[in-house]
């Protein structure tokens, strides 16, 4: 029986173990936290910074390694490459950990950003505020998240204390884009070069945090984001769930970032989908064949921030799927998810109304 390691045991990994267990496929976790939301269904092994031996007895444990998050030590990543294949690799890594990196591979691409400027003093912040006028976005480069990590530039005043607040990390300031929608595109790809693209799917954010995504959204737009995503995919030959979030804005579509895993976006799949990019994406590191990325209906993936809403009343709705990450409650966390699946768009969006109220 084959084991997939995976680095980072939060739900996505939780998740990823669900969905191998069915298909012959054990898990082994490596995570640098004590909060483990995958050890309910998965062996976890907590691994200290520097700790060599936790790196290597999980390494030993498993045939291939994958991620639930990108933002993972590079040198870990490399230690493990050396040993065990990776996907995504080393260099997929590097560009999706790197605001920067991700900037130029899509405009390598010939795909639509934002304008940007790498910053790294207050007087290079000063210049491409200048050029890029205001509003505008700063981000640091690394570990930015769920809104985490920049501030909106809104006149020349804001400059110094946003200076202030991220100017000790590499930085990168980005032209404010006026968007109408948020989309995303999930595809999958093994090591043969079969490639599996899921629908269109509509984002809805609330600080910076995913609150609800839509599935499957039509728009005229889709064709150009698959081609975009496909051509991603193949030059970075990649293997596994890959995931572009896109601004739509004057029927223009921006991509603004990337993820090298499953995402969660992409949640509304496990039910909603004939497979679920959890499935997928184990599929695709085994190098099996990819499953069917149809949709059975139309789908609304709801994230539960903070706190779960009471089970009873979610399972009292038709088509409703209650998913528990078993996190200790938090302001601003995402601790659960709900899915409700269904024929009519229009009923699913009423149930929502719901959710909403709990």
């Amino acid at each position: 029986m084959k084991t997939v390691g995976i680095i980072g045991a939060g739900q996505l990994a939780r998740m990823l173990a669900l969905a191998a267990y069915p298909l012959g496929i054990k898990t082994k976790c490596l995570s640098f936290t004590d909060e483990n939301p995958a050890s309910d269904v998965t062996d976890v092994i907590i691994c200290r910074e520097d700790d060599n031996k936790a790196l290597k007895d999980f390494v030993n444990q498993v045939e291939v390694v994958t991620i639930e998050t990108e933002n993972i030590p590079l040198e870990f990543a490399k230690k493990i490459a050396a040993d065990k294949p990776l996907y995504p690799s080393v260099e997929t890594l590097a560009i999706a950990q790197d605001r920067l990196q991700e900037k130029q591979l899509f405009r390598s691409q010939n795909i639509n950003t934002a304008e940007f400027f790498p910053i790294d003093s207050l007087e290079s912040l000063k210049h491409a505020a200048k050029q890029l006028g205001f509003p505008c976005v700063l981000k640091t480069r690394f570990y930015g998240y769920d809104g985490k990590g920049q501030a909106v530039l809104t006149c020349e005043q804001d400059l110094m204390h946003a200076w202030q607040q991220l100017g000790e990390h590499p930085l990168i300031l980005e032209s404010f884009v006026p968007f109408e929608l948020e989309v995303s595109l999930i595809a999958a790809r093994n090591l043969q070069g079969q490639i599996e693209v899921y629908p269109l799917t509509r984002n809805e954010h609330q600080n910076g945090i995913l609150r609800v995504s839509q599935a499957p959204y039509k728009h005229p737009l889709n064709e150009l984001a698959q081609t975009q995503v496909l051509n991603l995919l193949k030059h970075l030959n990649y293997v596994g769930v890959f995931t572009v979030e896109f601004f739509i804005a004057n029927n223009t579509l921006i991509a603004n970032e990337c993820a090298p895993r499953v995402h969660n976006s992409g949640h509304w799949t496990i039910e909603g989908a004939d497979t679920s990019q959890f499935e997928q994406h184990i599929r695709a590191v085994c190098n099996l064949p990819l499953g069917s990325t149809k949709p059975k209906g139309f789908s609304l993936m709801h994230n539960c921030i903070g706190h779960m809403p009471d089970i009873e009343k979610i399972l009292a709705i038709p088509g409703a799927h209650y998913h528990t990450y078993n996190k200790t409650p938090r302001a601003s966390r995402k601790v659960g998810h709900v899915t409700l699946c269904g024929e009519n768009k229009l009923e699913v969006l009423e149930q929502d109304k719901q959710i909403t109220s709990m």
